[in-house]
């Protein structure tokens, strides 16, 4: 007999370019007013103290902040800060042993996180390192393993051993799973179809038309995707201008306790 469903949470994915829109204006805040009725967020192109391109801003924080939830943070790049009056310190003031440069993903969670962790993907040869972004948290009971991923965009095969990982890494732990992440490649794939042999895709359960996220190519590149047992009730994907992404919402039922 299966388990019965119990607790109902609203998950988005939101690739927020670091808090740049279309228009080229820099503006967290219409990030925040976003994801103002997520339980659950997966954020990528999350930028902390990185360079003048976000103000130098910890946005990964005050996003948390704005918002009252819960932080995870795993960073991809991890750079020294820049030299004193250096060229890109910002306004020269920012010295050696200030804040270290990230850039990377970020889980924001009502429900507190734990057993947090970023793990690297299969990476080529110079190119941008990747992760997985994972953290548990406890809904209804129930611990879920919720993660936030974003695959390289200019190598499929890279995408596809990345995939692959990505699946070993979830299917190592126990219980419900809910992967959000732009993985830069639209459904059919090969690298998708490696992630839905295991997971289910949110959008295709239960959205209504193409479900672009990526405005400039017309693609769908952004997911909500969760094990087989947790219920996908509704998917969409709002227009705004925050980002050159759309976020994807999905509500779900999560399994209840054993």
């Amino acid at each position: 007999m299966g388990r019965a469903l119990s607790a109902q949470v609203r998950v988005a994915t939101f690739n927020i370019h670091h808090g740049r829109g279309p228009d080229g204006r820099l503006d967290l805040r219409r990030v925040a007013d976003v994801l103002r009725t997520a339980d659950v967020a997966g954020l990528q192109e999350v930028d902390r103290h990185w360079s003048d391109r976000s103000d130098w801003a910890d946005q990964a924080a005050w996003l948390a902040g704005e918002l009252g939830l819960h932080l995870a943070y795993g960073a991809n790049l991890d750079l020294d800060p820049p030299a004193p009056g250096g060229p890109s310190a910002p306004g020269g003031l920012l010295a050696l042993g200030g804040p270290r440069r990230r850039y990377g993903s970020a889980i924001l969670s009502r429900f507190p996180l734990r057993d947090v962790g970023n793990v690297p993907l299969p990476v080529a040869p110079g190119h941008e390192p990747r992760g997985l972004l994972r953290a548990t948290v406890v809904i209804g009971g129930v611990p879920v393993q919720v993660c936030t991923t974003h695959l390289q965009d200019d190598d499929a095969g890279e995408r596809l051993a990345q995939a692959r990982a990505v699946v070993r890494l979830v299917e190592a732990r126990p219980g419900p799973v809910i992967l959000t992440g732009d993985l830069n490649a639209g459904p059919g794939t090969p690298e998708v179809a490696v992630l839905t042999r295991t997971l289910r895709d949110a959008w295709a359960r239960a959205g209504k038309g193409p479900g672009h996220t990526h405005p400039d190519t017309g693609e769908r590149i952004d997911y909500v995707l969760v094990s087989p047992d947790v219920e996908v009730r509704s998917a969409a994907v709002p227009s705004g201008d925050a980002s050159d992404h759309l976020p994807v919402f999905a509500d779900l039922l999560l399994p209840g306790p054993r």
